[in-house]
């Protein structure tokens, strides 16, 4: 029998990247970013030379700008809070629908 493959895209866990390379990549961004036409194109070339996603790289340095206070968003620091209160969120929610079925 033939086997069957879904469409759907398969659900991965995202790697987990030392936060050296991380580091280094941004800096490495970061010190020849006025070398490049723009962020993506800089973030592309110290991907390749890394051997990491060029997306992945720019993301780290604009997360960077951001928590420097040179661009607005979100915080890491916000990110883990907004994380940690969702988690909280969603146990309470659990135990209020054990609650309510008990009662």
């Amino acid at each position: 029998m033939p086997l069957l493959f879904e469409s759907r895209r398969m659900s991965t866990m995202p790697k987990k990247i030392d936060p050296e390379l991380k580091a280094r990549a941004v800096r490495l961004v970061t010190e020849h970013l006025s070398e490049y036409p723009s962020l993506t194109a800089a973030s592309a070339a110290v991907a390749k030379q890394l051997g990491v996603g060029r997306e992945s790289v720019r993301r780290w340095v604009i997360q960077a700008q951001v928590d420097a206070g040179g661009r607005d968003g979100v915080t890491s620091e916000e990110l883990e809070q907004i994380k940690s209160l969702k988690s909280r969120v969603r146990r309470l929610e659990e135990d209020n629908a054990i609650l309510k079925a008990a009662a």
